[in-house]
């Protein structure tokens, strides 16, 4: 079951937020938020909607289950022409000659067929496939959370590389500062050609990790589009989640427990398999069905003589069949067997989608909680390397420090900004993830701004039909 929930492991699925205040400049007021992208990842995302359609061909399941209980119609109809010829020009008889003839025959029928007792089978069969139906719409639930949650990823990685851009393009613009004045000390002679190689050397791989930068970010919004359905605008700033997130990992178990999609589905699904189960059993009981046949015989053509009297008729017969199933060649009972192991499958897999659940949940929120821790240190390291970077800079000023010494703070200041805003974007992605881990991360439990999708108005159109090629929204 763990294709059913959001699995958190580790720093590279950790998807970011709260940009650094040094990185970030005031947020157009027509900027793109995270829930303005779940939104849209709700109504675009193709996962999503070919998972939608899924539960509409389970819906289906129901009504042909449903089928069992109605009668079956059928017409049938044989037409017939028959040549005789005789031997000779004819055959004398007392009232004159019998020459060559043709004669048609057609017979016209309708069968009904009406199912009485069938073992139960329909019965089971029908509580089978609306229990599949239930599991379909949690499975249906379960996508949806993961598809919301890969939205938040897509919104903050795109987020997250565009400010490490930002940061090395300032980084490039510090190194340029710093080449100008290796090269201005060592013009007047206070300085060496290596103090200007190594500027040179640095702004070098600078502009190399920025380009690889920007590399990461077209990724990040390639991954955006795949996602969301649309391309990132400019995003804002986004807060980590607090609306229905447990305080706690004991309270998110409870939660979990009760609501999360994936523990659900496979609820459902051993229910399913039960039903399947006493189906198969129904085969080996009698089976009693009414039967009603009604039919029209035709009969024309020029028999000559052969045929003096019209043998046109009509027929009509009723009656009740009772089949008694003795031996199957050991196949009912072998699907039998095979059905409850398939039972005994699906309580394991209960217990799967469990540990799994529970173990999503302890990371996350393990997680969440580095996060915050590192968002404080990070924050001390950038305020003292820039510190350390403004003292060194002025001790190389009075000849304390070397060109080499600068250039080192520098990378160091750059680092603590970069890992800043990485562990403020874990803090929200993590946060995000506890709330998936609890099945909360729903359109209704965010109040996101969309028609809210309700599977059970398909279901209420086509469980009943009895006839008819055309689907509810009349494909």
């Amino acid at each position: 079951m763990k294709g059913f929930i959001v699995f958190i492991a580790g720093k590279r699925l950790l998807t970011a937020a709260l940009m650094s205040a040094t990185v970030l400049a005031s947020t157009p007021s027509m900027a793109e938020t995270i829930f303005g992208a779940m939104a849209k990842a709700y109504n675009n995302n193709s996962t999503l909607n070919a998972t939608r359609a899924g539960v509409r061909v389970t819906d289906e399941g129901v009504a042909i289950a449903k089928s069992g209980y109605r009668p079956t119609i059928s017409a049938s109809a044989n037409l017939t022409s028959t040549y005789t010829r005789l031997d000779g020009r004819g055959r004398s008889t007392g009232t004159g000659f019998v020459n060559d003839g043709t004669s048609n025959t057609a017979v016209f029928g309708v069968t009904v067929n009406q199912m009485l007792f069938d073992g139960f089978t329909t019965k089971n069969t029908v509580s089978a496939s609306k229990t599949q139906v239930l599991a379909a719409r949690e499975n249906l639930r379960n996508t949806e959370q993961n598809q919301l949650f890969a939205a938040v990823q897509a919104y903050m990685d795109v987020y997250l590389t565009r400010q490490i851009v930002v940061l090395r393009q300032r980084n490039i613009e510090a190194l340029d500062e710093q080449l100008r004045a290796a090269r201005a000390r060592f013009d007047v002679g206070e300085g060496t050609r290596t103090d200007v190689a190594q500027a040179d050397a640095q702004k070098a791989t600078a502009i190399a990790q920025l380009n690889l930068a920007k590399s990461n970010e077209k990724t990040a919004e390639a991954t955006y589009i795949q996602v969301v359905g649309e391309a990132p605008g400019r995003l804002e700033r986004a807060p980590a989640a607090k609306k229905s997130l447990p305080r706690n990992m004991d309270e998110a178990y409870a939660i979990a427990e009760n609501t999360h999609p994936a523990i659900l589905s496979t609820r459902y699904a051993v229910d399913a398999a039960g039903y399947t189960v006493k189906a198969t059993e129904g085969e080996l009981l009698p089976q009693v069905n009414l039967r009603g046949e009604i039919s029209r015989d035709e009969i024309w053509g020029e028999p000559s003589d052969l045929s003096t009297s019209s043998n046109n008729s009509t027929s009509a017969s009723a009656g009740i069949q009772v089949t008694v199933p003795i031996y199957s060649g050991g196949r009912t009972s072998a699907r039998v067997r095979q059905g409850k192991e398939t039972v005994a499958q699906r309580r394991i897999e209960v217990d799967v989608a469990r540990d799994d659940v529970r173990q999503a949940i302890a990371s996350a929120f393990a997680e969440m909680e580095a996060a915050k821790a590192s968002i404080v240190a990070q924050r001390t390291a950038v305020a003292a390397a820039q510190l350390a970077l403004n003292g060194v800079i002025e001790e190389r000023k009075v000849g304390q420090r070397t060109t080499l010494d600068v250039l080192n703070e520098q990378t160091n200041v750059l680092t603590a900004q970069i890992n800043l805003v990485q562990a403020e974007r874990d803090a929200v992605v993590t946060s995000y993830a506890a709330l998936s881990g609890t099945g909360r991360l729903t359109a209704a439990q965010l109040g996101l701004q969309v028609a809210e999708h309700r599977p059970e108005e398909h279901y209420e159109a086509v469980k009943d039909k009895w006839i008819g090629l055309r689907t509810p929204d009349s494909r």
